[in-house]
Formats: C-alpha cells, sequence, structure tokens
C-alpha cells in the first residue's frame, strides 16, 4: 500500500545486557590532537564483582529510532532480522508492545538473535558486540514510506546498502536518514557514496566524521558542512555532552545546539545518541523547520539518559513539548559562521 507507513527503520536489533560494575578503573589518555580517550579496566583472570544486571530486548540504532517514532506519533514500521529462538520471539513480542508494526522482520530458524553486553561503570557504557550474519534482503512489499531511517548492520552488508540505495532511487519521494554504525564507518565513504548521495539527513558523532572524511579537523564546527560535501542534504555532528553542530545545505546555514540541561547527573548514557537523532528526524517528518527539530532531539536525549535502558525514557510528543515549552532562555539553535 503506497505510503502506508511515515516512517520505516531499518537495521539490526539486539538484546542488551547492562551489567553495572564499580570494581574497574577508567584511564585518559590524551593524544596529540588532543582527542581524550577512556580505557576501562579490571583485574584479568579475577572474579569481578557486578552490581546489577538488567536485560532489555529490542534495542539497537533502529530498534530505539521506531520506538521513538511511535512515541511521537508516527505511523512506523521495522525492517530487520532475528533468530527463531527465545530472544527473538522476545524481540516481536516487545515491539509489538510499543506500537511498532513488526510484519516486516524477518524470522531466520537454525539462527540466533544478536546478544550484546554492557558494561556499566558511572554514566558511560562500554559495549560487547556481535552481529549475527544474517541474508539481509529488503521486503518485497514495503511501499513506500516518507521516511527510512538505516543504522546499523552487520558486517557482511555492503549488497545491502547497494540495495537500499537502489530502492531510495527508485521511490524518489522517500527520505532517508542515515546513523552509520561500526561496520557503515568501516566501509567507508567510496563504498557508500551512493547511500550518501540519497540522504536527506545524516547524524554520527565528532570522531566518526572524523574517520569517515579522513581528517584530523580540529574545529568540530566545519565537520557537518564537509559531511554534506559528500552527499547528505543536512548534516548533524554531535559532540557528546556539550551538544550538537549541524549544517543545511538548502540555506548555507551552519548551527549549534547546546544540550537541554539535565535535571540529576545521567544514570546511563545508552540510546541518548538514536533519541537525539531519531527526535530530529521525526520532527522533520512532522514538516518542522530544522531549528526546532534540533531543538527537539537534545530533549529526548535528555531524559532518555535518566534510565537505564535506550527506550524507557522516550517521550511522547506532548511530554516534550511541554519540556519545550519551560526550556531555558539560551536554549535555541543557534545559527554559528563557519570559515572555509
Amino acid at each position: 500500500m503506497e505510503q502506508e507507513y511515515d516512517f520505516i527503520a531499518v537495521g539490526d536489533t539486539v538484546t542488551d545486557a547492562f551489567i553495572s560494575i564499580k570494581a574497574a578503573s577508567v584511564f585518559r589518555t590524551e593524544n596529540p590532537d588532543g582527542v581524550v580517550d577512556e580505557e576501562l579496566c579490571f583485574l584479568n583472570g579475577a572474579k569481578i564483582p557486578y552490581e546489577s544486571a538488567t536485560i532489555i530486548p529490542a534495542v539497537g540504532n533502529s530498534a530505539n529510532a521506531a520506538v521513538s517514532a511511535v512515541r511521537l506519533g508516527l505511523k512506523t514500521a521495522f525492517v530487520s532480522d532475528v533468530g527463531a529462538d527465545t530472544p527473538g520471539k522476545e524481540i516481536l513480542e516487545t515491539l509489538k508492545k510499543q506500537g511498532v508494526d513488526t510484519r516486516l522482520v524477518r524470522v531466520h530458524e537454525g539462527m540466533t538473535s544478536n546478544y550484546h553486553y554492557v558494561l556499566m561503570h558511572g554514566p558511560e557504557r562500554t559495549i560487547l558486540i556481535k552481529h549475527e550474519k544474517y541474508p539481509y534482503k529488503l521486503p518485497d512489499h514495503m511501499g513506500t514510506p516518507k521516511w527510512l531511517y538505516f543504522s546499523s548492520v552487520g558486517e557482511d552488508s555492503l549488497a545491502y546498502h547497494q540495495e537500499i540505495a537502489a530502492y531510495l532511487g527508485a521511490h524518489p519521494n522517500v527520505k532517508l536518514a542515515f546513523q552509520p554504525g561500526t561496520y557503515q564507518i568501516k566501509f567507508g565513504k567510496e563504498a557508500l557514496k551512493d547511500l550518501y548521495a540519497r540522504t536527506e539527513i545524516f547524524f554520527c558523532n565528532v570522531e566518526e566524521a572524523r574517520l569517515i572524511l579522513g581528517t584530523n579537523e580540529s574545529k568540530p564546527e566545519k565537520l557537518p558542512k564537509m559531511m554534506s560535501a559528500i552527499g547528505p542534504k543536512i548534516s548533524v555532528v554531535t559532540d557528546g555532552p556539550k551538544g550538537a553542530y549541524a549544517y543545511d545545505s538548502y540555506t548555507g546555514r551552519s548551527y549549534f545546539m547546546p544540550p537541554y540541561p539535565d535535571p540529576k547527573p545521567p544514570v546511563s548514557r545508552t540510546g541518548a545518541g538514536d533519541a537525539c537523532s531519531s527526535t530530529i528526524t521525526v520532527a522533520l517528518a512532522l514538516g518542522l523547520p530544522i531549528e526546532t527539530a534540533l531543538q527537539w532531539g537534545p530533549i529526548n536525549s535528555m531524559n532518555v539518559v535518566q534510565h537505564v535502558g535506550a527506550q524507557t525514557g522516550l517521550l511522547t510528543r506532548a511530554e516534550l513539548e511541554q519540556l519545550l515549552a519551560t526550556r531555558p532562555a539560551d536554549y535555541f539553535a543557534k545559527e554559528i559562521p563557519v570559515e572555509k
């Protein structure tokens, strides 16, 4: 059916096992470019006590985006792959309860569902990941949604990216939001050039932008325009708790968006990026201008980090707009000059 969905999220889904640990140390190192890396360390071969363990099915970048879109009022479906196992059944049941249409999810006999382990130390998290090697393929009867939201998939997926680019070429009215995962970044900009060329809005963080572009650019405000030079019409580059930078090629304007203030220290940063990216996309899908969309994103991120799990704190539109109405006076997308 044409335009059956407002929003279809495409990408892997996973069950996350959150393990909270305190008996660990964090070592910080700074490279010559001023970038600080942190290493989470504990004794090798020792028994490490943990504080708690929480199992959350049906997460992952695209699954989180699908739930976010439903909460904000869009008719949403999910394209993904799971195994014919207990975690796979729990994933489908969880998404259905959230209001996501799962009819486009393929269930594979003889395969297992993705399962990740999230080590939580303070508000940060370190994720042990493993993507199953699914035979990726777009559904034959996906229709023409208003938006596709494409994110993390496994390593053996280059042909899948080419299939998605071809689908977008055949359906020019479908807009693409692209939030690359680990392997999509490793593919490089040349291998995914057709996908970048069809991207309406692109999301990544500062470090990821540098990797994709092959640059050591030290000024994060320059990175969105550099990203848009390889195809995306709008590029958003997040800089952790500092905020986000954006470039809109339609107007030639660059923006800085500050974070929405946390009411209390974050519980877990898992899902903050997904919440921000998906919420900005939903705002655009609802016809809002980019300046307003940029305001929406960090509000959902703020609420997500107050909870364990990437979806627990996702807001409804009414809840989000209430927080926007009481925003600080300096909370708005600031147009900034970006030197060439």
